[in-house]
């Protein structure tokens, strides 16, 4: 007999679900009806948690963009704009447990199967991207400076993913943004690209 519908773990529940299926059968041929059932629920239960099955994928968009605009507005007033970006990447290690590390990878197999769920994965990136773009111009950033300082942010947190999911040890995710961050601005003082390196050490709003 299905949960009650005011089971305090719902969510998970549903997401757990969710994602084996997807695993087992395929994205597009799993139903709302198929994961409801798997989590001991009911339709209703999995629409009040989500709006469809793609936001199982993709519902800690908001979650990830307010830690990340949070990390740089909480950053000391004179720091650098790597700092900032610092902030950033480490506020979303609240979301990038130890425990979530193998729903992501999940997430991960699960968008590469599907073009859909691609291009809601750029559209995702584009709208996280510009709340960490605000954040700066917040702190008196320039437009310019904001859009740079943002694609930085969200190329090293992709890397950073990557190497997380990659990696045979229980190092914290924080760690892998940091070291992602620095191996970017390596790279780009080798190619000489100097617009990386000012924005790398000048102070946010400076």
């Amino acid at each position: 007999m299905p949960v009650s519908r005011w089971a305090p773990d719902a969510r998970e529940r549903l997401e757990t679900a969710a994602l084996d299926l997807f695993a087992e059968n395929g994205y597009e041929e799993t139903t709302v009806a198929q994961i409801a059932d798997r989590a001991g629920l009911n339709r209703a239960t999995f629409f009040r948690h989500f709006a469809d099955k793609r936001e199982v994928l993709f519902g800690g968009e908001d979650v990830l963009a307010g830690l990340f605009a949070h990390g740089i507005r909480a950053a000391s007033p004179d720091a650098t704009l790597t700092e900032c970006l610092q902030g950033a990447l480490a506020a979303a290690g609240v979301a990038m447990t130890p425990q979530q590390r193998a729903k992501a990878a999940q997430r991960v197999l699960v968008a590469r199967a599907n073009i859909e769920l691609q291009e809601r994965g750029l559209l995702k990136h584009a709208r996280i991207a510009r709340s960490i773009s605000a954040a700066l111009r917040d702190r008196g950033a320039d437009e310019l400076t904001a859009r740079l300082g943002a694609e930085v942010a969200m190329l090293a947190f992709t890397i950073a993913v990557e190497r997380w999911l990659e990696a045979d040890n229980d190092a914290p995710f924080p760690l892998h943004a940091t070291a992602a961050l620095s191996d970017l601005q390596v790279r780009a003082a080798d190619v000489g690209w100097p617009i990386f390196q000012t924005a790398g050490t000048r102070r946010a709003g400076g």
